[in-house]
């Protein structure tokens, strides 16, 4: 008789379903779960965010330490082989030839970190990287070569360095001043940051404009498109500007979607 009553009680709370209470408390738990996961990724990003400022001032005090040590800025560097090993002793089948360990090629020693004219070799971009990590400035382990798409393949983690911001990576290179999908500056060698779309380097928005301009204004001045920190212009949505030689261009702060890649201008 016990259990026919014990079954007819929940039989009847059954039909009755959750009362009021009890729902308000399931909404409070779940509004407190979600609540926790947002606050968590904001935090997780935030922290990534403070990784990208502190990854550039590691690289920029590398490549200083690096000249004042050799005489040169790494990927240029004349006589690196002397140091750290030829992969071959003839330079122009040297650029095409693996090696072992830290061995590597020379640099033309212009002052400029140029881009060689065909992918699957090396290229000073990418030896760059593998100067600095054969002299211990900088972790990780870069072999000096081009990707296979073209001569400016980029593959994090592979010839250039992964940041702690998902999916991105840093890039060095001589920019010519004559590429109009970036604001109208001087020639000069930049740091790029950004994600890689497979192919070409690191410039894909990998920043919101509000993230882009904290970094900007703490690396430099909050303008996009003038000081040492310059946002790339093809992708209108991360500032206002209606061409690349609007230099008194702001960030679209209010714009919430990814949108921005920037580039540092020597910055070493």
């Amino acid at each position: 008789m016990a259990a026919k009553d014990g079954f007819s009680l929940y039989s009847a709370y059954m039909r009755h379903g959750f009362s009021l209470v009890e729902l308000s408390i399931v909404l409070v738990i779940l509004g407190l779960l979600v609540g926790g996961v947002l606050t968590g990724q904001s935090l997780i990003r935030a922290a990534e965010l403070r990784s990208v400022t502190t990854e550039f001032s590691k690289y920029q005090a590398a490549v200083n330490t690096f000249r004042d040590k050799y005489f040169t800025i790494p990927g240029d560097m004349t006589n690196a082989t002397s140091f750290w090993g030829a992969a071959h002793a003839t330079p122009g089948t040297c650029l095409t030839t693996a090696g072992t360990g830290t061995q590597t090629c020379n640099g033309n020693g212009d002052g400029r970190i140029v881009f060689g004219a065909a992918a699957s070799q090396r290229s000073e971009p990418f030896m760059f990287w593998q100067h600095l990590a054969n002299a211990g400035l900088i972790e990780g382990s870069y072999n000096g070569f081009v990707g296979s798409t073209d001569a400016f393949d980029a593959i994090p983690g592979i010839n250039i360095p992964k940041s702690k911001l998902s999916n991105a990576a840093w890039s060095s290179w001589y920019y010519d001043g004559t590429d109009t999908n970036r604001f109208n500056i001087s020639a000069a060698n930049v740091m790029e940051f950004g994600t890689d779309a497979g192919g070409g380097g690191p410039g894909t928005p990998a920043l919101r404009p509000e993230e882009a301009w904290n970094l900007d204004t703490k690396i430099d001045d909050g303008i996009p498109a003038r000081g040492k920190v310059i946002v790339n212009f093809w992708n209108n949505n991360c500032t206002n500007a209606s061409s690349n030689t609007n230099y008194a261009a702001a960030y679209r702060l209010t714009t919430t979607s990814v949108e921005c890649a920037l580039f540092v201008i020597n910055g070493f």
